[in-house]
Protein backbone atom coordinates (compact mmCIF):
# COMPACT_ATOMS: atom_id res chain seq x y z
CA UNK A 1 0.00 0.00 0.00
CA UNK A 2 1.61 3.38 -0.79
CA UNK A 3 1.97 5.77 1.83
CA UNK A 4 0.28 9.09 1.99
CA UNK A 5 2.76 12.14 1.85
CA UNK A 6 3.33 14.07 5.02
CA UNK A 7 1.16 16.42 5.62
CA UNK A 8 2.78 18.86 7.74
CA UNK A 9 2.41 22.24 9.43
CA UNK A 10 0.70 25.14 7.18
CA UNK A 11 3.60 27.59 6.35
CA UNK A 12 6.17 25.15 7.42
CA UNK A 13 9.48 25.77 5.15
CA UNK A 14 11.50 22.79 3.78
CA UNK A 15 14.27 23.89 6.61
CA UNK A 16 11.89 23.56 9.75
CA UNK A 17 10.73 20.16 8.70
CA UNK A 18 13.74 18.70 7.94
CA UNK A 19 14.49 19.65 11.32
CA UNK A 20 11.34 17.95 12.76
CA UNK A 21 12.30 15.08 10.74
CA UNK A 22 15.82 14.80 12.42
CA UNK A 23 14.75 15.49 15.92
CA UNK A 24 11.55 12.75 15.48
CA UNK A 25 14.45 10.43 14.23
CA UNK A 26 16.51 10.42 17.34
CA UNK A 27 13.30 10.38 19.32
CA UNK A 28 11.69 7.35 17.51
CA UNK A 29 15.24 5.67 18.23
CA UNK A 30 14.55 5.88 21.91
CA UNK A 31 11.06 5.33 22.68
CA UNK A 32 10.56 3.22 19.63
CA UNK A 33 13.46 0.19 19.34
CA UNK A 34 12.18 -2.40 21.93
CA UNK A 35 15.32 -2.19 23.43
CA UNK A 36 16.06 -2.07 27.51
CA UNK A 37 16.50 0.70 28.58
CA UNK A 38 18.14 0.82 31.91
CA UNK A 39 17.24 4.28 33.89
CA UNK A 40 15.20 4.94 36.92
CA UNK A 41 11.57 4.30 36.64
CA UNK A 42 9.93 7.78 35.85
CA UNK A 43 6.51 8.88 34.27
CA UNK A 44 8.53 9.09 30.53
CA UNK A 45 7.82 6.11 28.50
CA UNK A 46 11.54 5.86 27.48
CA UNK A 47 12.68 5.42 31.14
CA UNK A 48 10.56 2.57 31.60
CA UNK A 49 13.17 -0.87 31.41
CA UNK A 50 11.54 -2.21 28.79
CA UNK A 51 9.41 -0.04 26.01
CA UNK A 52 6.27 -0.41 25.36
CA UNK A 53 4.85 -1.94 22.11
CA UNK A 54 2.81 0.97 20.82
CA UNK A 55 3.76 -0.07 16.59
CA UNK A 56 0.68 -0.57 14.90
CA UNK A 57 0.48 -4.58 13.62
CA UNK A 58 -1.01 -4.04 9.85
CA UNK A 59 -1.22 -1.68 6.92
CA UNK A 60 -4.01 0.70 7.10
CA UNK A 61 -7.47 0.57 4.90
CA UNK A 62 -8.58 4.41 5.50
CA UNK A 63 -10.91 3.27 8.44
CA UNK A 64 -10.54 7.00 9.57
CA UNK A 65 -9.91 8.82 6.26
CA UNK A 66 -10.26 12.61 6.96
CA UNK A 67 -11.58 12.37 10.47
CA UNK A 68 -10.31 14.34 13.54
CA UNK A 69 -9.27 12.76 16.72
CA UNK A 70 -8.94 13.97 20.39
CA UNK A 71 -6.69 11.48 22.22
CA UNK A 72 -6.15 12.60 26.11
CA UNK A 73 -2.63 10.85 27.43
CA UNK A 74 -1.73 10.54 24.32
CA UNK A 75 2.08 10.84 24.88
CA UNK A 76 2.68 7.38 26.12
CA UNK A 77 1.30 4.22 26.56
CA UNK A 78 -2.00 2.95 24.93
CA UNK A 79 -2.36 6.78 24.63
CA UNK A 80 0.48 6.74 21.73
CA UNK A 81 -0.57 3.48 20.46
CA UNK A 82 -4.31 4.78 20.01
CA UNK A 83 -2.45 7.49 18.07
CA UNK A 84 -0.61 5.75 16.27
CA UNK A 85 -2.88 3.19 14.85
CA UNK A 86 -5.49 6.14 14.20
CA UNK A 87 -3.12 7.96 12.14
CA UNK A 88 -2.48 4.84 9.81
CA UNK A 89 -5.90 4.88 9.42
CA UNK A 90 -5.69 8.39 8.15
CA UNK A 91 -6.73 10.61 10.65
CA UNK A 92 -5.03 13.57 11.92
CA UNK A 93 -4.67 13.51 16.09
CA UNK A 94 -4.80 16.58 18.39
CA UNK A 95 -2.64 14.72 21.40
CA UNK A 96 -3.33 15.72 24.85
CA UNK A 97 0.14 15.60 27.97
CA UNK A 98 0.13 16.70 31.24
CA UNK A 99 3.51 17.41 31.09
CA UNK A 100 6.01 15.33 29.66
CA UNK A 101 6.67 17.27 26.36
CA UNK A 102 9.10 15.02 25.24
CA UNK A 103 6.58 12.16 24.75
CA UNK A 104 4.31 13.82 23.68
CA UNK A 105 6.48 15.09 20.77
CA UNK A 106 7.72 11.69 20.19
CA UNK A 107 4.25 10.81 19.49
CA UNK A 108 3.47 13.78 16.77
CA UNK A 109 6.58 12.37 15.30
CA UNK A 110 4.86 9.20 15.00
CA UNK A 111 1.37 10.73 13.60
CA UNK A 112 3.77 12.41 10.54
CA UNK A 113 5.40 9.63 10.08
CA UNK A 114 2.36 7.98 8.89
CA UNK A 115 1.42 11.31 6.89
CA UNK A 116 -0.86 12.90 9.21
CA UNK A 117 -0.95 15.94 10.78
CA UNK A 118 -0.67 16.51 14.39
CA UNK A 119 -0.74 18.81 17.07
CA UNK A 120 0.41 18.53 20.83
CA UNK A 121 -1.41 20.53 23.35
CA UNK A 122 -0.89 20.59 27.19
CA UNK A 123 -3.56 20.22 29.48
CA UNK A 124 -4.61 19.49 32.95
CA UNK A 125 -7.66 17.77 31.76
CA UNK A 126 -8.60 17.96 35.81
CA UNK A 127 -8.97 20.92 35.47
CA UNK A 128 -12.73 22.60 34.92
CA UNK A 129 -11.51 24.63 31.61
CA UNK A 130 -8.78 22.27 30.33
CA UNK A 131 -11.63 20.61 27.52
CA UNK A 132 -12.27 24.36 26.29
CA UNK A 133 -9.14 24.93 25.63
CA UNK A 134 -8.41 21.15 24.19
CA UNK A 135 -11.41 21.83 22.01
CA UNK A 136 -10.51 25.18 20.68
CA UNK A 137 -7.15 24.33 19.80
CA UNK A 138 -8.05 21.46 18.13
CA UNK A 139 -10.74 23.11 16.17
CA UNK A 140 -8.14 26.03 15.16
CA UNK A 141 -5.71 23.54 13.91
CA UNK A 142 -8.04 21.15 12.23
CA UNK A 143 -11.40 22.26 11.61
CA UNK A 144 -13.48 19.77 12.91
CA UNK A 145 -13.81 16.98 15.54
CA UNK A 146 -15.23 13.47 14.84
CA UNK A 147 -13.65 11.57 17.52
CA UNK A 148 -13.11 11.82 21.38
CA UNK A 149 -10.78 9.04 22.92
CA UNK A 150 -10.92 10.15 26.90
CA UNK A 151 -7.75 7.94 28.34
CA UNK A 152 -5.62 9.98 30.43
CA UNK A 153 -5.80 8.89 34.13
CA UNK A 154 -3.70 8.26 36.86
CA UNK A 155 -3.46 6.35 40.13
CA UNK A 156 -1.59 6.13 43.48
CA UNK A 157 -1.40 2.72 45.24
CA UNK A 158 -2.51 2.91 49.02
CA UNK A 159 -2.84 -0.62 50.52
CA UNK A 160 -4.94 1.18 53.57
CA UNK A 161 -7.57 3.43 53.01
CA UNK A 162 -6.79 5.83 55.81
CA UNK A 163 -3.53 6.66 53.33
CA UNK A 164 -5.60 8.10 50.62
CA UNK A 165 -5.28 11.64 51.40
CA UNK A 166 -8.39 14.29 50.37
CA UNK A 167 -6.13 16.34 47.76
CA UNK A 168 -4.97 12.38 46.77
CA UNK A 169 -8.72 11.72 46.48
CA UNK A 170 -9.91 14.87 44.73
CA UNK A 171 -6.78 14.56 41.95
CA UNK A 172 -7.41 11.00 41.10
CA UNK A 173 -11.74 12.02 40.58
CA UNK A 174 -10.55 15.01 38.88
CA UNK A 175 -8.59 13.51 36.07
CA UNK A 176 -9.95 10.29 35.62
CA UNK A 177 -13.45 11.22 35.37
CA UNK A 178 -14.48 14.86 35.94
CA UNK A 179 -12.30 15.32 32.79
CA UNK A 180 -14.35 13.53 30.70
CA UNK A 181 -17.09 15.10 31.51
CA UNK A 182 -15.19 18.95 31.26
CA UNK A 183 -14.29 17.58 27.67
CA UNK A 184 -17.15 16.10 26.29
CA UNK A 185 -19.07 19.26 27.51
CA UNK A 186 -16.77 21.12 25.27
CA UNK A 187 -16.78 18.82 22.32
CA UNK A 188 -20.82 18.10 21.85
CA UNK A 189 -21.12 21.20 19.59
CA UNK A 190 -18.73 20.18 17.38
CA UNK A 191 -19.79 16.69 17.23
CA UNK A 192 -22.34 15.50 14.31
CA UNK A 193 -23.51 12.43 13.42
CA UNK A 194 -21.56 9.14 13.49
CA UNK A 195 -19.01 11.20 15.75
CA UNK A 196 -17.54 8.83 18.45
CA UNK A 197 -16.72 8.96 22.05
CA UNK A 198 -14.58 6.10 23.43
CA UNK A 199 -13.95 6.11 27.06
CA UNK A 200 -10.89 3.97 28.35
CA UNK A 201 -12.06 2.16 32.22
CA UNK A 202 -10.31 -0.44 33.53
CA UNK A 203 -10.70 -4.43 34.28
CA UNK A 204 -10.96 -2.97 38.23
CA UNK A 205 -13.78 -1.90 37.72
CA UNK A 206 -15.43 -5.46 37.29
CA UNK A 207 -12.84 -7.12 39.51
CA UNK A 208 -12.09 -4.03 42.58
CA UNK A 209 -8.69 -3.96 43.69
CA UNK A 210 -7.64 -4.14 47.00
CA UNK A 211 -4.65 -1.28 46.33
CA UNK A 212 -6.01 0.86 44.15
CA UNK A 213 -9.83 2.07 45.97
CA UNK A 214 -9.46 5.02 44.52
CA UNK A 215 -8.60 4.42 40.85
CA UNK A 216 -11.11 1.46 40.78
CA UNK A 217 -13.74 3.52 42.15
CA UNK A 218 -13.33 6.78 39.31
CA UNK A 219 -13.04 3.30 37.28
CA UNK A 220 -16.70 2.43 37.85
CA UNK A 221 -17.85 5.97 37.21
CA UNK A 222 -16.35 6.05 33.62
CA UNK A 223 -18.36 3.02 33.26
CA UNK A 224 -21.25 4.12 34.36
CA UNK A 225 -20.97 7.61 32.54
CA UNK A 226 -20.16 5.84 29.88
CA UNK A 227 -24.07 3.62 29.51
CA UNK A 228 -25.54 7.13 30.46
CA UNK A 229 -24.09 9.11 28.37
CA UNK A 230 -24.66 6.62 25.01
CA UNK A 231 -28.59 6.34 26.44
CA UNK A 232 -27.75 10.88 26.28
CA UNK A 233 -26.45 10.77 22.80
CA UNK A 234 -27.78 8.46 20.89
CA UNK A 235 -30.76 10.18 19.21
CA UNK A 236 -28.11 12.15 17.88
CA UNK A 237 -26.33 10.02 15.81
CA UNK A 238 -23.28 9.69 18.54
CA UNK A 239 -22.01 6.68 19.65
CA UNK A 240 -20.34 6.25 23.34
CA UNK A 241 -18.23 3.30 23.66
CA UNK A 242 -15.68 2.15 26.64
CA UNK A 243 -12.31 -0.11 26.58
CA UNK A 244 -11.77 -1.97 29.59
CA UNK A 245 -7.79 -2.72 29.96
CA UNK A 246 -6.53 -5.82 31.71
CA UNK A 247 -2.60 -5.14 33.20
CA UNK A 248 -1.19 -2.85 30.57
CA UNK A 249 2.78 -1.76 29.74
CA UNK A 250 2.51 1.49 29.97
CA UNK A 251 4.46 4.50 32.15
CA UNK A 252 1.53 4.15 34.45
CA UNK A 253 3.34 1.30 36.54
CA UNK A 254 6.16 2.58 37.98
CA UNK A 255 4.46 6.44 38.14
CA UNK A 256 1.71 5.32 40.17
CA UNK A 257 4.35 4.25 42.41
CA UNK A 258 3.87 0.09 42.91
CA UNK A 259 6.74 -1.30 44.85
CA UNK A 260 9.48 -3.48 42.55
CA UNK A 261 8.08 -6.68 43.17
CA UNK A 262 4.81 -5.70 41.87
CA UNK A 263 6.14 -3.91 39.00
CA UNK A 264 8.24 -6.95 38.17
CA UNK A 265 5.50 -9.52 38.52
CA UNK A 266 2.80 -7.47 36.65
CA UNK A 267 0.37 -8.94 34.69
CA UNK A 268 1.57 -12.63 35.94
CA UNK A 269 -2.56 -13.34 37.33
CA UNK A 270 -3.81 -13.18 34.06
CA UNK A 271 -4.96 -16.35 32.64
CA UNK A 272 -2.10 -15.64 29.40
CA UNK A 273 0.39 -14.80 32.62
CA UNK A 274 1.95 -11.70 31.38
CA UNK A 275 1.12 -7.98 30.67
CA UNK A 276 -0.49 -6.98 27.68
CA UNK A 277 0.77 -4.08 25.68
CA UNK A 278 -0.22 -0.97 24.08
CA UNK A 279 -0.91 -1.80 20.24
CA UNK A 280 -3.01 -4.22 21.54
CA UNK A 281 -5.31 -2.72 23.02
CA UNK A 282 -5.67 -0.05 20.68
CA UNK A 283 -7.65 -1.96 18.32
CA UNK A 284 -10.28 -1.88 20.61
CA UNK A 285 -10.60 1.82 20.69
CA UNK A 286 -10.14 1.74 16.74
CA UNK A 287 -12.67 -0.75 16.55
CA UNK A 288 -15.67 1.52 18.56
CA UNK A 289 -14.19 4.55 16.67
CA UNK A 290 -15.01 3.62 13.19
CA UNK A 291 -18.19 2.43 11.44
CA UNK A 292 -17.01 -1.04 11.93
CA UNK A 293 -18.88 -0.82 14.94
CA UNK A 294 -21.99 1.16 13.66
CA UNK A 295 -24.48 -0.63 15.55
CA UNK A 296 -22.46 -0.35 19.08
CA UNK A 297 -23.25 1.79 21.42
CA UNK A 298 -22.86 1.87 25.64
CA UNK A 299 -20.55 -1.10 25.55
CA UNK A 300 -17.16 -1.85 26.69
CA UNK A 301 -14.32 -4.17 25.01
CA UNK A 302 -11.94 -6.11 27.65
CA UNK A 303 -8.60 -6.41 26.42
CA UNK A 304 -7.43 -8.52 29.40
CA UNK A 305 -5.34 -11.55 28.68
CA UNK A 306 -8.44 -13.70 29.43
CA UNK A 307 -9.95 -12.79 32.75
CA UNK A 308 -13.37 -13.17 32.52
CA UNK A 309 -15.93 -10.22 33.89
CA UNK A 310 -18.89 -9.72 34.41
CA UNK A 311 -21.20 -7.00 33.04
Amino acid sequence: MAKRPKAGKVGESDKEKKGKRSAATKLRREVGSGKTIKKPPSDREADLDRAPKWQPRYPGSGRLEGKVAIVTGGDSGIGRAVCALFAREGADIAIVYLDNKRDAQATVAIVEDEGRRAIAIRADVGKAKAGEKIVAETIAAFGRLDILVNNAGEQHPAADIRDISAAQLERTFATNIFGMFYLVQAALPHLGKGAAIVNCTSVTMYQGSAGLLDYSATKGAITAFTRSLSENLVDRGIRVNGVAPGPIWTPLNPRGGAPADKVASFGEGTPMKRPGEPNEVAPCFLFLACDDSSYMSGQVLHPNGGTIVNG
